[in-house]
């Protein structure tokens, strides 16, 4: 059986993950400087110890609803090109091995823009896991 580590959180009541392999940290939020002109996935730019990195908030690159007041969102730190950059998310969960046999493609229900972000999902405890391309996400900018 071969299986992949993905690094799980949640947006809007749903659940994703990442490939371990590309998450480079995971922190509470950080002060986000905005950005004059940017995209509007752009959410600004955080200091990591000294290195700019670009924060992109993941609920607009899916078309998701704005994030409540007052519910700062959590960092995941990832991997892209040889650059970090902070993708904005509600609630960071665990880190989980799934079965690569359980791979599905993203779910019919899935419409919109969030489909093409999606590489696909994986049936897990009643639940659904959303496994999002890391590059494509990135790129959304």
């Amino acid at each position: 059986m071969t299986t992949t580590q993905y690094a799980t959180f949640t947006l809007a009541d749903q659940w994703y993950g990442l490939e371990v392999e590309r998450v480079q940290e995971v922190l509470r939020a950080q002060l986000c400087t905005p950005v004059p002109s940017a995209p509007p996935a752009i959410a600004g730019l955080i200091n990591l110890r000294g290195q700019v990195v670009t924060a992109l908030d993941i609920r607009t690159v899916l078309g998701l609803p704005e994030r409540a007041q007052g519910k700062d969102p959590m960092n995941v730190v990832v991997r892209v090109k040889g650059e970090a950059m902070a993708f904005l998310v509600d609630v960071i969960g665990g880190v989980i091995d799934v079965d690569d046999s359980s791979f599905e493609p993203p779910p019919d229900t899935l419409a919109g823009q969030r489909r093409e972000f999606i590489r696909g999902s994986y049936k897990l405890d009643g639940r659904l896991l959303m496994a999002l391309d890391v590059d494509r996400t990135a790129d959304a900018q």
